[in-house]
């Protein structure tokens, strides 16, 4: 089995192997900040196993670890049953990386003021070969700026918008050298620029801490910020020829738990945390008495009247004091 400081990863690196890098990483990477628990499954698919596999059950190292290290996998290793019935109840697509590519592209060439800086697409869109040499930047902007700037993959499932380490329809693995992903591209600038790891390392943590990422279902998530701090490890070891020390994986496994957060997008909360026709026992003048909750939010669909959980999100450019908002007060 190829373990994550061997050469080139697996495009399903095992949790057992995340323990064994690191007694903390597994743990840092189940972390939900708004609830202040572990993030959970919110599906389905996994009841069958058993108990701690509910809806709302959260996901443990224990759940997902030794015996039942195959529980999660990405979607392309999915049997097709599974994956039907995800598209159907869920609306899980899956985006190929070639219209990733081209989309990323858009975004780069308005930022830019012009096309194909960092791959060439082929005629038909559907492969790319990367461009040769270090990214040039326009007179008004630096690799920094480029860096610095906020990225965010809606509903992100895997998060191939954000780092294309294999396509999640196919499952075949994408060179580093030919990645596509949003963060993929700030951490090729990165490198481009920057010599000892202490700088690049610098300039990594940046990239990661202005790169966002949401979506609904704990398997997806745990997979996409795996797959986040899977990269970080390709990228360092591709610069620098040995694997980044544990304290730094350590430390982006924290940033991405805060970045990639799981939440329902549509209204902004943790999943099914509103409570609308939801009967309580509250304790009132004569005792304890049956109250019935609505939510505001969900009854008239407006974002910011829900009673449920709104998601805490971290902006890291402000004091630390400051850092913690939510995620709806983004929106004007």
């Amino acid at each position: 089995m190829t373990s994550v400081a061997d050469g080139n990863l697996p495009v399903d690196v095992r949790e057992d192997d995340l323990l064994a890098l690191s007694p903390e990483v597994l743990c840092t990477l189940l972390r939900d900040h708004t609830t202040g628990h572990n993030i959970f499954w919110a599906t389905h698919d996994y009841e069958v196993l058993g108990e701690g596999y509910g809806f709302f059950s959260p996901i443990t190292p224990e759940t997902i670890t030794g015996e039942n290290g195959m529980v999660i996998r990405p979607r392309v290793l999915k049997s097709r049953e599974q994956q039907t019935d995800r598209s159907k109840d869920m609306a899980e697509v899956f985006t190929p990386s070639w219209i990733c590519n081209a989309q990323n592209n858009l975004v780069d060439e308005a930022w830019f003021g012009r096309k194909d800086v960092f791959n060439v697409p082929s005629e038909d869109g559907k492969a790319w070969q990367s461009t040769q040499g270090k990214i040039e930047f326009p007179e008004s902007k630096t690799w920094k700026d480029y860096v610095r700037a906020t990225r965010l993959e809606i509903t992100c499932g895997e998060a191939p918008y954000l780092v294309s380490r294999y396509d999640t329809t196919t499952g075949n693995p994408i060179p580093l050298q030919e990645r596509i992903g949003l963060l993929d591209r700030k951490l090729r600038v990165v490198s481009e620029n920057t010599q000892n790891s202490s700088e690049w390392l610098e300039w990594a943590q940046i990239a990661f801490q202005n790169t966002y990422g949401y979506e609904w279902q704990g398997d997806n998530l745990l997979l996409a910020r795996e797959n986040l701090l899977l990269s970080f490890i390709e990228y360092y070891r591709e610069k620098f020829d040995k694997m980044p020390m544990e304290k730094s994986i350590n430390y982006i496994a924290y940033i991405v738990s805060w970045n990639l957060w799981q939440m329902d997008g549509l209204k902004m909360v943790v999943p099914c945390s509103c409570k609308d026709g939801v009967t309580v026992m509250e304790q009132g003048l004569f005792g304890e008495q049956e109250h019935t909750l609505y939510c505001q939010g969900c009854q008239q669909d407006k974002i910011k009247l829900h009673n449920g959980t709104y998601c805490i999100i971290r902006d890291w450019r402000k004091p630390r004091d400051k850092q913690k908002i939510t995620f709806v007060s983004l929106l004007k």
